[in-house]
């Protein structure tokens, strides 16, 4: 996921995905505890995608001050 693709939904659409990461980081976090998946790079492109949502989302709210 880019950058340049989250900056062009809004507030909402950004709240809403930040949501299914952090499910998805949840489930992938299960998966490798119980062995279950043991591709552990999906862990930290969720982080990052979690983390680059989390900034645009307060650069939006910054620039709506």
């Amino acid at each position: 996921m880019k950058a340049t693709e989250l900056r062009t939904k809004d507030v909402a659409g950004l709240q809403q995905e930040l949501s299914d990461l952090g499910r998805a980081h949840f489930a992938l976090r299960m998966q490798i505890a119980t062995q279950q998946n043991s591709n552990t790079a999906q862990l930290k492109r969720l982080r990052r995608d979690i983390a680059r949502v989390q900034t645009v989302i307060k650069e939006k709210q910054v620039a709506a001050k």
